[in-house]
Order: C-alpha cells, then structure tokens, then sequence
C-alpha cells in the first residue's frame, strides 16, 4: 500500500526584516556623534540636487550619495552622525528618514562561528585547500533555484521526481505555492559567489521530491534517495521530517541502507522541541547523522523591570525588537479589538489561543499598540510565526512569565524597558529532542547553528531557521572532512564530527542532556584535526533487564589514524553518584600509527535502583594521551513515558465506501482502536477498528465504512493504550 504520509520542512520561515519608521523620526541621533552613517530621506515631492549641495555646504563631513526618482523621491546622505543629524532637522517636505542597514550575508556568520572559515587554511594529500572540491553533494528538497549566481557554478545537475524529469528547479508562483526551501540549504552547504557556504567548492546535486508548498509523499523521498545512490553520491542532505518518532519508518531504513552503501546521509532532527521524544523520521534514522539547532552569537532583547529580566523571543516575521524606552505594559486580554482600547503607545502583553498571532498582531497596531508580547497558554516558551510581516515589534514569552506580568498589572502601572545581552551556543527552544522509542537511540547526533541563518533564494538571500538550516551546516563540514580524508567511511566521519564537537550550555549553566543536543556543536578546526576515531561515537545500551542485577554491553572500535603512536584509556566524565551503578571499562590500551582496536564497555546494574527515572543519560570518556573525548551514552531502567501512538492518517480507500489508515506505535499497545464520532454534535458512531496486543510499528489497514456515515463529517479517533498509560490522535473526515 502506498504510504499516504506527508513529509515537511524542518524550518521556520523569516521574512527579510523591515523596520518601521514613525514619520519624521530621526533613528540617525544615536551613540558616537562622530560616526560615519547613511542617511535615506525620503520627500514628498521630487528633490532638487542643486539645493541639497548648496545646503550641505556648511557640513564639511557631508556628501551626497544616490538620488531616487523612480521607486521613490528622495536621496542619500552620508557623514559624521552630529552633522547628518544638524543638517536633517526640521527639514520641510520630507516624509520619512531611514537609517541605513548594512545587508550583508548572513550565512557567513553562522560559518565563521564554527570555524567554516578556517578550513581553507588546511591542505589535503594532493595540496589543496579544503574547500570541498571534488565531493558530490546531493540536495534531497524542494529543488533548486540552479540559475542563482552563487550556486550556478557548483551545479552539476540532478531530477525531478515530482514532474519527473531532468530540471529539479524550485516551484515557481505559476505552479502552486512557491519554495525556496532547497536553494537556501544549497547555499547554507555550498554556495560560491557573494556567498560562500561551509564548501564552498563541493559538487551540488539537487533531488526535487517535495513540491508546490514544500510536502511530498514518502514515496517521492525514497524515489529521490533511491536515485542519489545510483548517481554515486558522496553525501545527501534531507532537512526534512515527519513528526513520527520511531527508528523503522521506510524512510529511516532507506537511509540506513544508503549508509550501508558508503554514503553520508545527513538529516534535520525536526522543529517539534523542545519536549522530549519529538524526534521525527528520518531524524531516526541509526547510522545517519541527525542535526539539531543551536544559535550563532545573536544579541537577545529581554524585557527589563528592575532586578527582574524576561528573556524575549521575537517572532519569526514581527518587527525587529527596538523597544529601547520605558513603557508601560497593559493587559490586551486575547487580542481582540475590544480588548485593546487602552494600548496606544503602550506595550501590549496578550494572551496565545483563539486568534492567529497575526491577528493579534494587526488588532494591537491598529489599536495603537508600539509593540506586542504574546504569552504562551500552555507550559513553556515558544517561538512564533506570524502570517505576514509585522508593523510593530512583537515577542513571546512563555505562560509563566505572561501570568506573573498580569499578576503585577493587578495591583500596579506596570512599566518596562529593554536590555540587549549577546548569547550564542544555546539550543535552540524549536529544535527538537530524542531520544528515539524502541530502540532508545540518542538522537540528535550533533547540534549546528540553525537561528536566523542567511542564505541563498530564488533572485536573493533570506534568513531562515530551523533544523533545516541546522543540517547543511553539517553536510558542508562532511563534504571538507571527505576531501582531507577520502578512504573515510560514512561511520568515521561521523566520528570525527561527534568527537570534536562543543558540549552547549544553557542560561542557567547546566549542560544540556545528550538526547537534546547530540554529542554538542560542530567544530570544524577540531574535526578537520582529529587523530581518533571511535565508532560508535555515542553508546545506546537499550533496556536493563528487571531485577537487582543486569547489564548490558556495546562493542566500540578506536582507531589511530596519524602517523604516531597512541596511548588510550577510558573513564566515566564526571564522578557516579548511582550506588547501584557500575562500569567495565577497558584497560588502557596502545595503538600504532593507522591502526586500530575493537573494545567492550559495560553497564552493570548492581543492586535494584530507587531511583524514579527511566533513562540515564551522561558521558564516558576516551582519553587520547592527554586529549580527552567524550562518548555521550543512555540506558533504560524501566519503560519510559512516551506517546503511545504517532502520525495518525486517514483518507477514502481504494474500494467504494473504505477508508484507508496509517499509523506508528512506537511501543505497542495492550489494546489499540479507531472510535467514530459525529463532528458537530461528537455523538458516538462506532468502532472502525479493535485489537488487543499490538505490536510496535507502522499499521496500514484498509477497513470498511458503512454506507450511512456517507455524507457526514466526522472524527475519526485513534487511541493506543499500554498498561496504565493511553494516548489519541485524531482527524476529521468528510465522507462525500
């Protein structure tokens, strides 16, 4: 049966930012007077060159720059920042002064910060630079836009598996929403013009399977995986996901095949975070390398009243956060246009649900609003989109902090400004967490920055983020890696990858688990630098028998791969408060030059544990003569709390009056069932399927409808129960 599962992007769009000027304002009086700026100045009427040289004169700093009479009237001025603004004050016939912004690539930020830059500096065997050259890189995604100055030189051709032909190219408006998705992970990866990507010289390949609004089948993806391995790939990059958190979906074991056959396949972990087990396939994938999202240095705004500090978090396509002066906060209730009478040049704090953030967005600036916060209405913070771009700032925080504000509203003016602090290396809140269900692998495998990342679209650049764009950072280290070191495996580049990498740190100082972040962020100096590798490079040891005693081993290869010999030896990173818990390390050990040895690590359960977890999580270590490398590892105690049933899909059958199903039990169930009922009134109608000891993984069934449900709309309820713990999903139906 054809497996009717939609597959998305994992990423979030971000509109170019625009700033909105209040008419008259002069955003050019700030900080150094002596600073040299630029200056827009928009007119009502056409300006007359001759005057503005003349009334310029007087400022010795000053010159004219370009003049606008087609798109705008008006012109540009640069200069000391003291004398722009002298000059500029109360000019007649000007609408609108604007601060001129330097765009530039962003994608380069997010490079250097890993150390993308450096990698030219190293040589491979033949003597060149590493800049990716010679290594084919196939894009699996929503095409490519290869006509794109920066990726066309670097383009070596690919297929369509949507339209099926030779021109894998992004859908354009006249076919159906249009995508960008592909062209900015081939940038992010490779692009080589105004842009440079992580390789800049690698071999870019694009495998359209997702079309018009950035979804495809499963079929499309295995088709387009199925064809990168044929054309001998090097590497394949899938920045995409379904929110199915389980190691066997068809996906997940085509990349696993794919991996078997020497290619590197790189995945997004998915957007779902920040809970755990939201992982999705192929993220789950066990032998590919699935990336989650960290942030590159970003200055964060956070909402200041005092001693107290609210981290914000602008949304995705609101206006950037400039709030700088003290403003008093008031509640907008949930956004609605009679609950925002009294926001005029106020902040105003609303509450997430009913109304799009869009809506909220739009009733707060008509109402007068200089800015929005919405607060979260569940556990947590989140990061939003809005379905336009936003007139006025807008942020989130989380239900906490919303409920504390308005607490604080109660009883007092409440007024805030806001304070700019640098952060960098966080996980991002969206990036989506593991571990993986049933086989209890650490997924993500490594973190890359995937916030606010810059790069190549159809005719432009834009800022995207997501795990998306976390992802080709990662496959543009691979294809540098693969370059210095051709005769690597798939698996030892892995290695090399997970070895190197930085352990991320929260804001309150604790070190992020290893089911959230993988191994840590990438470091390319480090990777490209590497003497040891160790396969596998994170230890899953699954489930300990039940009892007061079991255990479980894991087999690790080490190699030495320099030229000099090496001495090795293991150790658990930080010291084991677990009575009940001992290692069997190996003995130290040495290694020649190019050699390598197949050890055995052991977990052993000593006695029964009081403990309430279910998984334990930390890090070993391999000792490299003085160099230390961590080896994050998980074991189960017991069975976890996870969702009992996953991407739940039902659509009309093949026969008259079926329905056909699809769904994960990533655990089984004790008993499993499909519940009808009517849409309007949620009157019962049925059972549409029952069984009793399920086993895990993906059902797809065919069932019959009766024809009396024919013309009705109704929920099809699907429900999963185990032990004392029951999960549902559901869809609407309309049955024509």
């Amino acid at each position: 049966m054809k497996i009717v599962a939609n597959i998305f992007l994992a990423f979030l769009l971000v509109p170019n930012m625009v700033m909105a000027e209040t008419p008259f304002s002069i955003p050019v009086m700030k900080e150094n007077p002596n600073e040299i700026i630029t200056a827009i100045v928009e007119m009502e009427e056409k300006p007359n060159i001759e005057n503005i040289k003349q009334q310029i004169r007087p400022f010795s700093t000053l010159t004219l720059g370009f003049l606008y009479e087609e798109i705008f009237y008006g012109y540009s001025i640069s200069g000391k920042r003291k004398d722009v603004t002298s000059f500029l004050k109360d000019k007649k016939n000007v609408q609108q002064i604007h601060d001129v912004k330097t765009y530039s690539v962003m994608g380069e930020k997010s490079i250097d910060f890993i150390g993308g830059d450096l990698a030219s500096g190293f040589l491979d065997e033949n003597g060149n630079r590493l800049t990716g050259k010679g290594v084919k890189v196939g894009i699996i995604d929503t095409g490519m836009d290869y006509t794109h100055p920066d990726l066309s030189r670097n383009y070596r051709g690919g297929r369509d598996l949507v339209d099926g032909d030779l021109e894998p190219m992004e859908t354009k408006s006249h076919e159906g929403m249009p995508t960008v998705h592909g062209t900015h992970v081939a940038g992010v990866i490779g692009a080589n013009g105004k842009m440079r990507g992580v390789a800049p010289e690698a071999e870019l390949y694009a495998y359209r399977a997702l079309g018009a609004g950035g979804t495809g089948t499963t079929d499309q993806v295995l088709a387009a995986i199925e064809q990168a391995v044929k054309d001998k790939m090097d590497i394949i990059n899938l920045s995409l996901g379904n929110k199915v958190n389980g190691p066997d979906l068809p996906i997940s074991l085509a990349l696993d095949k794919a991996v078997e056959k020497g290619v590197i396949a790189i995945t997004s972990s998915g957007n779902s975070g920040p809970k755990r087990w939201t992982v999705g396939a192929p993220g789950t994938s066990e032998k590919s390398i699935s990336v989650g999202a960290s942030t590159p240095p970003m200055e964060i705004p956070y909402l200041s009243m005092g001693e107290k500090h609210i981290r914000l978090f602008p949304f995705i396509g609101g206006g950037e956060w400039d709030v700088k002066r003290k403003l008093q906060l008031v509640d907008g209730g949930l956004g609605s246009p009679e609950q925002l009478k009294n926001v005029n040049g106020k902040i105003a704090l609303i509450q997430r649900g009913e109304l799009t953030f869009g809506e909220k967005n739009r009733n707060a600036a008509k109402a007068g609003a200089v800015a929005v916060i919405i607060y979260n209405n569940t556990e947590g913070s989140f990061m939003g989109t809005m379905d336009e771009q936003s007139t006025i700032p807008s942020a989130s925080i989380s239900k906490k902090e919303g409920e504390w504000l308005i607490q604080q509203m109660s009883h007092r003016d409440l007024h805030a400004s806001t304070v700019f602090q640098e952060e960098k290396d966080l996980l991002a809140p969206f990036s989506s967490r593991g571990p993986v269900t049933f086989n209890w692998l650490i997924k993500p495998d490594l973190s890359a920055p995937g916030v606010e990342i810059n790069s190549t679209v159809p005719k432009g650049y834009r800022s995207l983020q997501g795990t998306s764009m976390a992802a080709p950072h990662v496959t543009g280290l691979a294809a540098i890696l693969l370059q210095a070191h051709p005769t690597w495996t798939p698996d030892e580049v892995k290695s090399a990858l997970m070895l190197t990498a930085k352990p991320l740190i929260d804001e309150t100082g604790r070190e992020y688990d290893p089911t959230e972040q993988g191994a840590g962020r990438i470091s390319v100096k480090d990777a490209i630098n590497i003497n040891t590798l160790v396969t596998p490079s994170s230890l899953s040891f699954g489930k300990l028998s039940k009892g007061s005693f079991g255990y479980n081993e894991v087999k690790v290869k080490v190699k030495n791969v320099s030229n000099q010999r090496k001495d090795y030896r293991f150790r658990v990173r930080k010291a084991e408060d677990r009575e009940w818990l001992r290692w069997e390390l190996p003995m130290s050990f040495t290694l020649l030059p190019n050699s390598e040895k197949e050890v055995v690590i052991r977990v052993i359960k000593t006695s029964e544990p009081k403990t309430k977890e279910a998984l334990v999580t930390g890090r070993l270590q391999i000792i490299e003569n003085s160099k230390s490398f961590d080896l994050p590892y998980l074991f189960v105690l017991k069975e976890p709390d996870y969702p009992r049933i996953m991407g739940f899909n039902a659509v009309p059958g093949d026969q008259k009056n079926t329905m056909r199903y699809e769904v994960y039990l990533p655990g089984g169930a004790d008993e499993f069932g499909i519940a009808l009922f009517e849409a309007e009134t949620l009157q019962f109608l049925g059972f549409l399927a029952q069984s009793k000891k399920v086993q895990h993984g993906l059902l797809e069934e065919q069932v019959n409808l009766h024809p009396s449900l024919r013309g009705i709309q109704f929920y099809a309820v699907a429900y999963a129960r185990f032990q004392n713990q029951e999960d549902d999903q559901q869809v609407l139906i309309n049955w024509y």
